[in-house]
């Protein structure tokens, strides 16, 4: 406004700059409440008052000002006074998905069980959402630590009602059954009275033991990767292929138990395909097995964040679809229980 002011008083007045004033309520309505959009309304009023007296057509230049100034300040209002409430409502909209994030996605220990790390990485794809279909979750039972990360099909409320019933039998079964079939089988008969036709959970469930071992049940589900203490990489392949959770009648024998070395420095990599999915502005597949030093640090969670890190640098923008990592680390010496949650921004 100040420049509009400056310009029609050092160039002729008949040229007609006053109704630029009205510029000043509009901007305002993107950036300032209902009051402030007002009282710019009101300045541009004011400078163009003793603005529009110059020149032989004066009072023909103020009512045409002064009606851009009223008409511009009067949308400006309405529109500032909707966005405060677009604001206000997405405010509580983040307020209920943080409390509804705290009770589907427990924060998880950073140590379980002895010597073994954990950490754990969200990326939501939804536009101002903390969570969508991916879950994780770390149980502690009397036989060592059990975990889970999925994939609900389909995305929105649904998924996350159904992600909800996921972890909720997944809380109850893997502390209550004896081997990892039976958490398969509770998840399945849960599943089986909330889906409906083709829905289904993709999902990989790990169980750690004492003997340097993790079994590992993959009902449809991008393999995890294991890194051992060397450096080496490799991918934890099913000897068959299981359906998901929810099509179990795809194939009625029961699911293949894979038993694999997890001794020593030894680390899992449980993740979702939003992650082997994410792709660049060239089209090009994120290289999951070429990127497994950046998981060579001290800290479980500080490695994990450097992966997500890298992910989203790959990406170049937001993710097309929700990521979730959950990362274990068997390290040398015993771990005591840690209660603090990992440091995880989704």
């Amino acid at each position: 406004m100040a420049i509009v002011a400056i310009a029609d008083w050092l160039i002729v007045p008949d040229i007609g700059l006053l109704p630029l004033l009205a510029l000043g309520p509009a901007f305002a309505s993107v950036a300032c409440d209902l009051q402030r959009t007002g009282m710019v309304g009101i300045v541009a009023v004011a400078l163009c008052l003793p603005l529009s007296t110059q020149g032989p057509s004066g009072q023909y230049r103020l009512h045409v000002a002064l009606t851009a100034i009223a008409g511009v300040t009067l949308a400006s209002l309405v529109a500032s006074a909707a966005r405060t409430r677009h604001e206000r409502r997405l405010a509580d909209v983040r307020s209920v998905a943080e409390a509804a994030q705290r009770v589907l996605l427990r924060p998880v220990p950073r140590r379980v069980g002895p010597g073994l790390g954990v950490a754990v990485s969200y990326t939501s794809a939804v536009a101002e959402a903390r969570i969508g279909g991916d879950l994780y979750e770390v149980v502690t039972h009397p036989r060592g630590v059990r975990v889970i990360v999925g994939d609900v099909q389909g995305k929105g409320l649904e998924a996350v009602e159904t992600a909800a019933i996921v972890l909720g039998a997944f809380r109850e079964a893997a502390y209550d059954e004896r081997d990892l079939l039976g958490v398969v089988t509770r998840l399945e008969n849960a599943l089986a009275r909330r889906l409906t036709g083709e829905q289904f959970v993709t999902a990989v469930l790990a169980e750690v033991r004492d003997e340097d071992e993790i079994a590992i049940v993959n009902c449809g589900h991008p393999a995890p990767l294991i890194i051992r203490a060397d450096g080496g990489a490799e991918f934890a392949e099913p000897p068959e292929e299981t359906p998901p959770l929810g099509l179990a009648w795809l194939k009625p024998d029961e699911p293949t138990v894979l038993v694999e070395r997890f001794a020593e420095g030894d680390q899992i990599l449980l993740y979702t395909d939003g992650i082997v999915e994410a792709r660049d502005h060239g089209g090009a597949f994120y290289p999951l097995t070429d990127r497994v030093h950046l998981l060579t640090g001290p800290d479980p969670q500080t490695s994990l964040d450097t992966l997500r890190a890298d992910l989203l640098k790959h990406v170049g923008r937001p993710l097309g679809d929700d990521a979730a990592m959950l990362l274990l680390r068997r390290s040398s010496a015993p771990l005591h229980p840690d209660p603090s949650p990992s440091a995880e921004t989704p």
